[in-house]
């Protein structure tokens, strides 16, 4: 599937639903008014991650948000679970799934087996957005990174980039590199996109993931703010207006 061609603008950003909470109850109360605040303030689609939660609470949250918000663009990242991801996407009817490393990580015996996975989650009509030199991910492939970004083309929707640590800027310079090599293949940026840098990532990537920038104290602990959502998408709005 064609990962762009889910939304209906251009350089999308998906804000992160980390599952954040104390209880059932205010997992679920927290989620909702998650989504809400990212929709009502211009966020184009989702990401359910099971950051602070379980997978058990990824698919409550994608049943409930699934249903209260049709047509919207949601996807799902159960960590180091891909199969488990695509499970609940097909199960709820998720847009796509994230996978934090489609190639790199694992030495090459494990690579194998592991490419004939990706390769049964790429027949499904579920767009897959895949990491390459992800942050926390290990590099034991014995490959260059221009070799495993071109093998992730054929595991992967889109390819994304992050910088090395949740919250941490995307060098420009890796940024510049992945662009170089996948050409025209959409490239997401992943992490540490903020209000200061986001015209000089979006001017190279195709779209952003965002999750620390929209909470308090921006930090992937705090509290979603409407503030942070709001002043963050009107800035990519005006990008957006000097796109040819």
């Amino acid at each position: 599937m064609e990962f762009l061609n889910l939304f209906k603008v251009k350089k999308p950003i998906m804000a992160m639903i980390h599952l954040k909470g104390y209880s059932s109850e205010d997992k679920r109360r927290r989620w909702m008014r998650e989504a809400e605040i990212y929709f009502n303030n211009g966020a184009d689609g989702l990401i359910i991650e099971d950051y602070f939660g379980s997978p058990l609470y990824v698919h409550k949250a994608l049943a409930q948000l699934s249903g209260e918000y049709p047509g919207k663009v949601i996807g799902v990242n159960i960590l180091d679970e891909p199969l488990k991801s695509m499970e609940a996407a097909l199960e709820y009817n998720a847009a796509f799934i994230q996978v934090d490393s489609v190639c790199g990580h694992l030495p090459p015996g494990e690579d194998r087996e592991y490419e004939k996975l990706m390769h049964s989650l790429m027949q499904n009509d579920v767009a897959v957005l895949g990491g390459v030199r992800f942050k926390y991910q290990p590099v034991l492939s014995g490959r260059s990174t221009e070799e495993d970004l071109l093998l992730a083309m054929g595991r992967a929707s889109g390819i994304v980039v992050t910088g090395s640590a949740t919250g941490s800027a995307t060098d420009m310079e890796k940024i510049k590199l992945f662009r170089s090599v996948i050409k025209d293949f959409p490239l997401i940026v992943g992490a540490g996109v903020n209000l200061e840098n986001v015209g000089e990532q979006l001017s190279l990537c195709d779209g952003g993931i965002v999750g620390s920038y929209f909470k308090e104290g921006h930090e992937v602990s705090g509290e979603v703010k409407a503030e942070n959502v709001r002043v963050f998408m009107d800035k990519v709005k005006e990008i957006r207006k000097g796109l040819v």
